[in-house]
């Protein structure tokens, strides 16, 4: 990636500068910088320059001026190029892997897993010949045929969040430019050295320059992204709020929106349910990532007799959890992204304890040795959390579960059913009634069984109810293949003498 010079090695080093993915080609711009960190430390990492008007302009500008030849490029060709892509993102998957690490903090395993659900959105959209096929109807009435081809909308554009700053990007990106689309990625500014890699490696796939460009920055990036009459579509992911305002200003303005927003995933455990698979499978799910996936599960939900074996088993767990570096082997839980996110972290907690829930494991005083800087936080878990209380209203994003206990499956499914966000819910029981009964009744838009972390494969799609999706498509899958393309519907009649004898002014019967 390009960075600025080398300097004297005798000299204290400057952090190295990272810009933006313009046209094919790197660009830095004189705009204002802001740092990115690496969380096992605490120490800053690089410094990222944020894109003003001009930079915006330009990543545009490329996009436009590349569209119009490679929409005209047939479906297969624009494949040929995801195949290569997706070699090369094989070959590079170790240091794709590290980079992320090195910038969220997340484990090497998980930035693994990270960028292998993200490759299958690739491999899905190689398909894109067979997936861009319309219908044709013969003889819809006399002598006309009908039929339907789904075409490029233009510019699309991504916003993805600091969490999964491979694999979200990658949910977007190869559909859009497969379907013949150009693409302006806004990744987040908390960990931008992967997404500048992946537009670096889509050029050696052969892609044309300006069909994909990357924009780091903030606000004002996005603000002048939405506000761009050439921007026909916006995906987003990121928290509820800003979907919303996403959704708002980019909707007014006529662009098609998917705005993804935030969660509170439930996982509800039966009294029939193996409680120790069930406390294993929480533990991944709540405290993977530092919590810091928008599919965690922050709430258990103890049903009936299962509560007291459940707590136990999880504080048990909870108590043991190795915290440390991502890079390092045997660590299960690395650092949150930024200090100040750890500060917002740790206010919900003080909440928790100021409304009355009971902290059964508080991890605020967690110490890793070697790396005191590090934005480091323990496992906490909550028993006798209440409905009422912020952090069961909220998300919370980071390593903090909150236990409910209710009487029955029912009154399990009631309280999935009230809360605000309906991104997923899980349950974990060996009954077959049960599980159906949870599956038809629940009001969310991912659901497992026995299954903690239920994500669809890329062929399905991703999203969420209620105030967790803003937009009516899901992403990837073959609403994400709906969301960026137009689809036209063409009815043909060829008459072999001439047209009808004279006008008609009637629909026909």
């Amino acid at each position: 990636m390009h960075t600025q010079p080398a300097t004297d090695s005798s000299k204290p080093q400057a952090p190295p500068l990272l810009g933006h993915y313009i046209n094919g080609d790197y660009r830095l711009g004189n705009g204002r910088r802001g740092p990115v960190y690496e969380p096992a430390s605490g120490a800053t990492s690089a410094e990222l320059l944020y894109a003003g008007e001009s930079e915006v302009a330009a990543a545009l500008d490329a996009a436009a001026t590349a569209f119009p030849e490679w929409a005209a490029q047939p479906p297969p060709r624009r494949a040929q190029v995801l195949f290569r892509y997706r070699e090369l993102l094989l070959r590079e998957r170790d240091a794709l892997a590290a980079l992320i690490t090195r910038e969220h903090g997340k484990t090497l395993d998980d930035a693994r897993g990270e960028l292998q659900r993200g490759i299958e959105v690739v491999e899905f959209a190689c398909g894109i010949p067979h997936l861009l096929k319309g219908e044709f109807s013969d003889s819809v009435s006399s002598g006309i045929d009908s039929w339907s081809l789904r075409q490029p909308l233009g510019i699309c554009v991504g916003i993805t969040p600091f969490n999964f700053p491979a694999m979200v990007p990658l949910w977007m990106f190869p559909i859009a430019i497969s379907c013949g689309n150009s693409f302006v990625l806004k990744p987040s500014e908390k960990d931008p050295s992967c997404p500048l890699r992946l537009a670096e490696l889509l050029t050696e796939a052969g892609l044309p320059a300006g069909v994909f460009n990357v924009l780091n920055g903030d606000r004002q990036a996005v603000d002048a992204l939405l506000a761009e009459p050439r921007v026909a579509a916006v995906s987003f992911v990121g928290s509820t709020v800003v979907a919303e305002q996403v959704y708002a200003e980019a909707g007014k303005r006529g662009k098609r929106v998917q705005a993804l927003g935030g969660a509170k995933n439930h996982l509800a455990v039966m009294p029939d349910a193996d409680i120790a698979a069930a406390a294993d499978a929480l533990m991944g799910a709540a405290y993977g990532s530092a919590g810091e996936r928008c599919m965690s599960v922050s709430v258990a939900l103890a049903v009936g007799t299962s509560a007291e074996p459940l707590v136990a088993a999880l504080a048990e767990r909870a108590r043991t959890l190795r915290s440390g570096p991502g890079a390092r082997p045997g660590t299960q839980m690395g650092p949150l992204v930024t200090a100040a996110h750890r500060a917002r972290v740790l206010s919900y907690i003080e909440a928790g304890l100021a409304e009355g829930a009971h902290l059964v494991v508080d991890g605020r005083d967690a110490r890793v040795p070697g790396h005191k800087g590090g934005f480091f936080l323990g496992a906490c878990l909550f028993d006798q959390v209440s409905p009422t209380m912020r952090i069961y209203r909220e998300e919370i994003f980071g390593p903090v579960l909150c236990v409910l206990r209710v009487a029955d499956l029912d009154a399990a499914i009631a309280l999935i059913n009230r809360h605000e966000y309906g991104n997923a819910a899980s349950l974990f029981t060996r009954s077959g009634a049960a599980a159906r009964h949870f599956t038809r009744a629940v009001h969310v838009g991912m659901l497992g069984i026995n299954v903690p972390i239920p994500v669809p494969m890329a062929f399905h799609s991703f999203g969420g109810w209620k105030r967790s999706l803003f937009g009516p498509l899901h992403v990837h899958g073959t609403d994400g293949v709906r969301f960026y393309t137009h689809l036209k519907t063409v009815s043909a009649r060829w008459p072999e003498t001439g047209g009808p004898a004279g006008p008609d002014f009637s629909l026909p019967a």
